[in-house]
């Protein structure tokens, strides 16, 4: 008997990473925003399905589902992987692929978010000390700067300097390789999927809450 009870035993990484890959294709920003009957995130504000954006239609409880939404499926598919014994390696592998889910999903033409949410919910699996110290970098930069996008580019730059000082040095935690450069790859697909950000940032004409461009 395999993991799956009915799927030959070389089938069962494919298995899992297709089925983390598909659920991180879910868009909530898209579905709760069509619930609360407000326009396609895609059409409005910076154009991302994330909760910022959402956000910006001026319904917070939207902003928060979707938030709690795109967290979830980064935080549920590597959990039941942990728990379900997998070897550490494809725990990355799933956290990756629900990432890159987010990021090109397949339902919207692989037209996707930055994948902030996402990646958080997969840091809070590896480690809930790094996921908080990626969210105080995050609320920090936000308070002090009224700019989502900048505080989101800091907290992925630092992110893999945190997994390194909490994650491997840890002696619970195996599969630390994996781990870390798991935490690394989704830093540099947030900071690119940011770009424009930060030639907005660098002009001077990002758009920040509160604040005029």
């Amino acid at each position: 008997m395999n993991e799956l009870g009915f799927v030959p035993v070389t089938l069962v990484p494919v298995v899992w990473i297709v089925m983390a890959y598909l659920l991180g294709s879910i868009a909530f920003g898209i579905l709760i925003s069509k619930l609360f009957g407000l326009p396609d995130p895609r059409t409005v504000g910076s154009g991302n399905i994330g909760a910022t954006n959402v956000a910006r239609s001026g319904k917070k409880s939207a902003a928060i589902l979707t938030l709690l939404g795109d967290v979830f499926k980064g935080w549920f598919p590597v959990w039941l992987a942990l728990q379900s014994g997998m070897t550490m390696w494809l725990i990355s592998a799933v956290g990756l692929a629900v990432f890159f889910g987010h990021l090109y999903p397949i339902y919207y033409g692989f037209k996707g978010g930055k994948g902030v949410a996402t990646a958080l919910g997969v840091m809070l699996v590896i480690s809930p000390e790094l996921a908080l110290a990626a969210i105080v970098t995050w609320i920090t930069v936000f308070v002090v700067f009224r700019y989502s996008s900048l505080a989101a580019i800091v907290a992925a730059l630092l992110s893999p300097v945190y997994a390194w000082l909490l994650v491997a040095h840890a002696d619970n935690v195996l599969g630390i390789s994996d781990y870390v450069l798991t935490v690394f790859v989704m830093s540099v697909f947030l900071i690119w999927r940011h770009r424009s950000n930060i030639q907005k940032l660098l002009a001077g004409t990002e758009s920040g809450f509160g604040k005029k461009k």
